[in-house]
């Protein structure tokens, strides 16, 4: 983040285990939610309802929040893929 001077807002560490009911609060407050893993890319569009789906996708194998999970304006990004954060944080 500090390579392209993005200004961290909250860091919570990764032994703070966020699972489903933290995944759909962030939801709440998202326009869009774009997951990467590995090298696929999935985009979401919300439209005021919380899909299953959506937080299904944001959540690794053992039910915990993937990381890193960082919200953009009304983005989320769950995962990490370099092009997605060059564009995304171009755009915000």
């Amino acid at each position: 983040m500090e390579a392209n001077s993005i200004e961290v807002d909250e860091v919570v560490p990764a032994s703070r285990k966020l699972q489903a009911d933290e995944a759909k609060i962030l939801l709440g407050a998202a326009a869009k939610l774009i997951v990467i893993k590995g090298k696929k890319i999935t985009e979401f569009a919300m439209k005021g309802r919380i899909r299953g789906d959506c937080v299904n996708a944001m959540l690794g194998p053992t039910g915990n929040l993937r990381s890193p999970t960082i919200r953009v304006g009304r983005t989320l990004l769950v995962g990490y893929h370099d092009d997605v954060y060059t564009s995304t944080f171009r755009g915000a």
